[in-house]
């Protein structure tokens, strides 16, 4: 058989390596992932109010879901902090830098710069560590999410931003009969995104779009695309809303040790601030 002609040195390499990728699920005391957890870090979002909201900013070892009508400022928000994962820790950044998988053509080096100038920050110096791709199908940017992990492994990245997540699934997946297969599909994208947060202490903050509920007589008509599998994936899910004045509203809707709530920014051309 092909098996019989594996040679007992590779075969017992094979038991290692598989008891090795066991041991990364494998159990550990609630002690020490307490412990695990005070290495989280967190990046500012350029509000206090919001970064307060958050727990501190946008985590890492998680996967941060933010959703909203077009314009309501999410592309601006992950923009944003490509450039504030590289302040020093001493200004809320993380000194790393960030991977930006782009599916819908909205990655603006221009805004970059603007973002960094108002930090006070060499802009050409920020831009050399955003490493941005982009995708042309879900099957593309699956593919992207996974060849990420050659460049988290070498280290100094601390963020990973897709904008938008599901744009392609939902452009390729239409109609009830494919909803399945989509959301299969986008599940097994997620595990993934999971599990780099995981392995290389990264924040994956992924754009969503909303759909309108006809049916919604009470409370807001707009829910986010992507049903139970992106519910249940996402660690803090915010909603992105537009108010007066050029101001936004974030809501936390659902985090596991957060209270729901909400905070007012405003979205400058020097990048996001305090209203």
């Amino acid at each position: 058989s092909e098996l019989g002609d594996i040679g007992e040195t590779i075969a017992a390499k094979i038991i290692e390596a598989a008891k090795e990728m066991a041991e990364i699920g494998g159990f550990i005391t609630a002690e020490e992932l307490a412990e695990r957890r005070k290495s989280i870090g967190y990046i500012t979002t350029g509000s206090t109010d919001v970064d307060e909201l958050l727990g501190g900013g946008v985590e890492t070892q998680a996967i941060i879901e933010v959703f909203g009508e077009f314009g309501s400022g999410k592309s601006q928000l992950a923009h944003q902090l490509c450039v504030n994962v590289q302040l020093p820790l001493e200004k809320k950044g993380l000194d790393a830098g960030a991977i930006f998988i782009d599916t819908e053509n909205t990655f603006r080096p221009q805004r970059i710069i603007q973002m960094a100038q108002g930090l006070e920050l060499d802009s050409s110096e920020v831009m050399k560590k955003i490493r941005v791709a982009r995708a042309f199908n879900s099957s593309h940017q699956i593919l992207l999410a996974e060849k990420s992990e050659e460049l988290l492994r070498q280290g100094g990245i601390k963020l990973l931003v897709i904008d938008s997540l599901t744009s392609s699934f939902r452009a390729e997946y239409i109609g009830r009969g494919t909803l399945a297969e989509r959301q299969q599909l986008l599940n097994k994208h997620l595990r993934k995104l999971h599990e780099l947060a995981d392995l290389y202490d990264v924040a994956v903050f992924v754009t969503n779009q909303v759909s309108a509920r006809p049916d919604a007589f009470f409370g807001d008509p707009n829910k986010p695309i992507g049903g139970h599998v992106l519910g249940h994936s996402a660690t803090l899910r915010i909603y992105l809303r537009k108010s007066k004045k050029g101001q936004r509203i974030a809501r936390l809707v659902d985090s596991p040790n957060l209270p729901e709530g909400e905070a007012i920014f405003v979205v400058t051309e020097e990048g996001i601030v305090d209203k």
